[in-house]
């Protein structure tokens, strides 16, 4: 009994650690690629679009329209509208 349960824990240990070892080959590779594009200049990311428009969220705002409006206008979320007033303010 104890023999089994000894080699169906090694056993599973064996899968959990080829799996991991996978894992760090992908993770690996990934970072490689992205080094790889970067250097390339063709990994940026996604361009800012909120604080971007910081500028004509502060003059609405200051004209008296709503956070809730402000978003629908310019095209980005509520809570993009709050940051940025959140962070003029501070």
């Amino acid at each position: 009994m104890l023999q089994e349960h000894f080699g169906q824990t090694l056993g599973s240990k064996g899968v959990h650690s080829i799996a991991q070892f996978e894992r760090e080959i992908m993770l690996e590779r990934q970072r490689a690629g992205i080094a790889k594009a970067m250097a390339a200049g063709k990994y940026k990311g996604k361009k800012p679009t909120a604080k971007a428009k910081a500028k004509e969220v502060l003059e609405l705002h200051a004209e008296g329209v709503g956070g809730t409006e402000i978003a629908k206008r310019l095209g980005i979320g509520r809570a993009s509208v709050y940051r940025i007033l959140k962070e003029e303010v501070a």
